[in-house]
């Protein structure tokens, strides 16, 4: 299949998803001008089942096609580092609706935070207009790639490769600003790059996206979840705790229980309910869940990447029991936040939102001044990296 009919089957699955915004119309239009292809490179990475292998445009044209437009929900990886992804092509349907969320009209300056191979920042143009756009990247070779390949486009693009958590570009304030890796809080700087009354759209938290609009004065910004997806995240930051067994065994070490005792719940809904989970990762944000299932029902297995660890073994009577160890009781906090949870009405995540002032950032429920919040703090690193 050539790169044309691949560009048209992703448009129709994207039209029988209802994944085409109709606040924001021109980007399909967009889509359609700059399609993702032109700012790919000539190598992609495939997971095999055991590790990353290259896919070449050269060697293997229909692999690599098809790896770029898998779906409108799959990111083709770009560049691997140590064996993991580093970069990526975000997936269509999240870079559509991450640029419907930004509101973006023409004539807006917009900074694009994590330029990548510049397709974000293409279609931020397109709208926006010849040199209306700055984006920044830390990586110099990513830089230098978006820079031809977007000017190959004819598009009038300031590409700049900077770190955005310290360097802000110059030449005043910006009406949107898009990032498009996760940061678990954002650079206040970012805050005061916009003008009042001015967007930001970024992923938090590896998990979907926010969209903050600043305040009059300048000295907040406050916004709902618009979407879900996973992000790359912030190469500056800590590295995240490792999920999966891997990342629990590090920290769990050779250490026994310290605690153990009955919990009369099914675990079934941690396998398989994304309102929880998300509930869960604003509650205790460095908890690390990951479930497993036998003959027995789904087990779960809990760590914070330092040194507590939790594990909830299902038994037959459709409960489970509870080991923990580590000096903190994760595993107890994680019950508490479900209970909550389920006491706040089983929220789903676009009920959720997060602000953000120079003092303190925290995550609300329903209202930012009267509902539940939850202080972000910065996730901390695995003691494995």
């Amino acid at each position: 299949m050539d790169l044309v009919k691949r560009r048209a089957v992703m448009d129709e699955a994207m039209v029988a998803r209802g994944d085409w915004p109709e606040r924001s119309p021109w980007l399909r239009e967009a889509v359609a001008s700059l399609p993702r292809d032109e700012f790919a490179p000539d190598r992609l990475w495939r997971w095999d089942g055991h590790a990353y292998a290259a896919v070449d445009r050269h060697a293997d044209p229909d692999g690599w096609a098809a790896e770029l437009y898998a779906s409108q929900d799959a990111a083709a990886v770009t560049q691997v580092s140590g064996g993991l992804p580093s970069s990526s092509l975000s997936a269509q349907g999240v870079v559509v609706d991450m640029l419907d969320s930004l509101q973006l009209e023409s004539g807006h300056r917009v900074w694009d935070i994590g330029g990548g191979q510049g397709w974000n920042a293409a279609l931020a143009a397109w709208r926006a207009g010849p040199g209306r756009v700055v984006s920044t990247e830390i990586d110099p070779d990513l830089a230098a790639f978006a820079r031809e390949r977007l000017a190959s486009a004819g598009l009038d693009v300031e590409t700049l490769t900077a770190d955005a958590t310290t360097a802000t570009p110059g030449g005043g304030r910006f009406d949107r600003v898009i990032a498009t890796y996760a940061v678990e809080r954002v650079p206040w700087a970012w805050i005061e790059a916009t003008g009042p009354g001015g967007r930001i759209v970024y992923p938090w938290g590896r998990l979907g996206h926010v969209a903050l609009t600043v305040a009059d004065d300048g000295r907040s910004a406050s916004g709902w979840v618009q979407g879900l997806a996973q992000f790359m995240a912030d190469r500056t930051a800590p590295a995240p705790p490792a999920a999966g067994p891997t990342g629990y065994r590090v920290v769990r070490g050779e250490g026994s229980a310290e605690t153990e005792r009955s919990v009369g719940r099914d675990l079934a809904p941690l396998e398989s309910d994304w309102d929880l989970r998300f509930a869960l990762r604003v509650a205790v944000p460095d908890a690390v869940v990951f479930t497993g299932r036998d003959e027995d029902g789904v087990s779960a297995w809990v760590h914070d990447g330092v040194a507590a660890w939790a594990v909830f073994s299902a038994d037959a009577a459709g409960g489970s029991v509870l080991f923990q160890g580590g000096g903190r009781r994760i595993g107890d906090e994680v019950l508490q936040a479900w209970k909550q949870w389920e006491e706040h009405g089983r929220p789903d995540p676009y009920e959720y939102g997060i602000t953000v002032t120079p003092e303190k950032q925290f995550a609300w429920l329903v209202d930012p001044d009267d509902g539940p919040r939850w202080p972000l703090h910065e996730a901390a690193a695995a003691t494995s990296r």
